[in-house]
């Protein structure tokens, strides 16, 4: 009887600062077990190798900003059974998108010497706003051990395991004191997906948003908060405007307090 083979993945790399794939090489010993399960076809931070596709999965890090790189992400869905997105870049548009809220010709003009051989897009955007994405995996990086999850449940033809609720929860679990409750230090656990493990917390630090929006979030809420510790309007922009600058509801809440700050 033929052996059976393993499925292909392939990891793909987009306008990004490769702390994603690096996750996944940080694996290390976990990583050793993924590759008795599939196939590394194609991940160039790791290996000079490459296997044509169709590929069973597909892991996608970074956003799109160029004409060319909006051409090739469709041309790896199409061969592509599954399509994951991991981290802020590739499922927000990343830190990069800080971008969309201005002009970019006159960034483009201030740090190049010869910006009319710069090609760039107006716009720093997600993955899913140019192809069908599977399933999005957040973080600024991504959690190793959630990405080895959502590997793990594909290949197992299951629904991914990985927690929906805020970085309050994670607090609250590791008997972390609130820092906007007790000391006053502006955070926004309330309103961020967890992944982290609330380390800025347990250093009395206030959460950055590195993980992106949880489900659902109340940032009106969080926001007359940080309003009652004294942030005023420019800072609550700024707080919004970081790692998912330009995720939905992070993009819509910086707004209004644009707006009013005007």
């Amino acid at each position: 009887m033929p052996a059976k083979r393993k499925p292909k993945l392939a990891v793909w790399k987009f306008a990004s600062c490769d702390g994603c794939q690096l996750s996944l090489l940080d694996c290390e010993d976990e990583l050793l077990a993924v590759t008795d399960k599939v196939a590394i076809a194609y991940f160039p931070e790791a290996s000079r190798a490459s296997v044509k596709g169709p590929y069973q999965i597909s892991l996608v890090e970074g956003s799109i900003t160029t004409r060319h790189d909006a051409e090739r992400i469709q041309k790896i869905r199409k061969v592509s059974k599954l399509l994951i997105t991991i981290g802020a870049c590739a499922t927000s548009g990343g830190i990069q998108a800080l971008r969309n809220f201005k002009d970019v010709k006159e960034f483009v003009s201030l740090v190049y010497a010869s910006p009319q051989y710069i090609e760039t897009l107006d716009k720093s955007t997600s993955i899913a706003s140019h192809v069908p994405v599977d399933y999005e995996l957040h973080g600024c990086p991504i959690n190793k051990m959630q990405l080895l999850e959502v590997i793990s449940a594909y290949l197992y033809g299951r629904k991914p395991n990985v927690p929906p609720h805020s970085v309050c929860i994670d607090c609250k679990q590791r008997g972390t004191v609130c820092v906007m409750v007790a000391q006053g230090i502006p955070c926004l656990g309330p309103v961020t997906h967890t992944g982290c493990g609330a380390i800025c917390p347990s250093y009395n630090r206030g959460c950055y948003g590195c993980y992106g929006p949880m489900e659902t979030p109340n940032t009106a809420s969080l926001s007359a908060w940080l309003n009652r510790l004294g942030v005023k309007e420019e800072g609550i922009v700024r707080a919004f405007r970081s790692f998912y600058a330009y995720s939905e509801p992070f993009r819509k809440e910086s707004e209004l307090h644009e707006k009013q700050d005007d």
